[in-house]
């Protein structure tokens, strides 16, 4: 259930992105313990001069491989948070060198009247899922 969006500035290769994918995937799966096949991932290229991700004053600085992963979700306890957060920077630094100051992570929580899943029906409301 969770909606995850990962905005990046452009030109990174096909298996690049589909392995950032990936990694964010099973670390949510691993950390949320959602249910596998529970997978809705959009990625958002944009030209370097779209994306200011600044360090909100605590001195980390970015480069241009900088990711904004924004997370629409149930709520979740603060460890299982950071928890998450932990552990995709590790994962992404050790399978493809992404520098933890590059990752940037918003989680927003809603409820399960807040989806639907398509023929316009509230799956979780009417006992579906």
């Amino acid at each position: 259930m969770p909606v995850m969006r990962i905005d990046m500035i452009k030109g990174r290769p096909e298996a690049e992105i589909k392995q950032i994918m990936d990694i964010a995937y099973e670390v949510m799966l691993e950390t949320f313990k959602v249910p596998d096949k529970d997978r809705y991932q959009v990625v958002t290229q944009h030209e370097a001069y779209e994306m200011n991700i600044l360090d909100t004053g605590i001195g980390i600085e970015r480069t241009d491989k900088v990711l904004l992963i924004s997370l629409t979700s149930r709520a979740r306890t603060r460890d299982q948070k950071e928890l998450f957060y932990k552990r995709l920077v590790e994962e992404l630094e050790t399978q493809i060198g992404l520098r933890p100051a590059d990752v940037v992570v918003n989680l927003t929580i809603n409820g399960d009247d807040d989806w639907s899943f398509g023929n316009g029906e509230a799956h979780f409301v009417n006992g579906k899922l």
